[in-house]
């Protein structure tokens, strides 16, 4: 990680304190001054400022049913952030692999650490997504092929990539993604002469959501693992 991050999460520093210490030259890289902020350090690197080791604090991996109405932000904005429901320290340190719309509801990644939520959002990843979406009419039948071979979306120059279509009700499908563009769910539907009334994301990966709208949990050792090896 950056080294100004790595300060971060090994003292109570602010990002802006890290970078005046680095750059008063207090802050040292396998016993060599550095004074890059964006210097890369690593497990076997040995890092102190003013002579003392400093060690980064675990990173974190937690799991969330986000409510609607609710943004993937870490601070409010037009709509309230979903960070208010979570009580941990240091909050401003966390980000969100994989975002949702304010009005769409369930499974949401939460973490400090940028490689494992890499393995998540990048498509090249393929990294599955499943979602349970509510039409406002029956699905049609050629749905299913269409979204598997990929479709256009408007002002995009690819097709999307192979989607898995399953059909739960007439008007209530699973859909599974291996990518997230831009109101992707809810674009979808609207070129294939549908409209999406209800969004849910059920899973991410091997990692299934099983907890209360607003509530959240920290991922197990072998969750956390199931996105390291992609």
């Amino acid at each position: 990680m950056r080294l100004d991050k790595f300060i971060c999460k090994s003292t109570d520093l602010l990002k802006n304190e890290a970078t005046i210490a680095i750059n008063k030259g207090e802050v040292a890289v396998n016993g060599v001054v550095c004074l890059e902020e964006s210097k890369q350090v690593h497990e076997n690197n040995t890092v102190t400022q003013n002579g003392n080791v400093l060690i980064a604090r675990p990173f974190r991996y937690i799991l969330m049913n986000k409510p609607s109405g609710t943004i993937c932000s870490n601070v409010d904005e037009a709509y309230p952030s979903l960070f208010n429901y979570l009580d941990v320290d240091k909050v401003s340190e966390l980000h969100i692999a994989g975002r949702l719309d304010a009005d769409t509801t369930g499974l949401v990644l939460i973490t400090d650490d940028g490689h494992w939520s890499f393995n998540i959002t990048v498509p090249a990843k393929q990294c599955q997504k499943v979602y349970r979406v509510g039409l406002t009419r029956p699905i049609a039948e050629d749905v299913a092929e269409k979204f598997k071979h990929g479709i256009e979306l408007q002002g995009e120059k690819e097709l999307t990539r192979p989607a898995i279509l399953e059909v739960v009700e007439p008007n209530e499908v699973l859909l599974t993604i291996t990518e997230g563009k831009f109101h992707q769910v809810k674009r979808m539907f609207a070129a294939v002469g549908n409209r999406v009334i209800s969004l849910h994301r059920e899973k991410i990966g091997q990692v299934e959501l099983d907890v209360e709208s607003g509530r959240w949990r920290y991922l197990s050792n072998e969750e956390v693992i199931s996105f390291i090896h992609k």
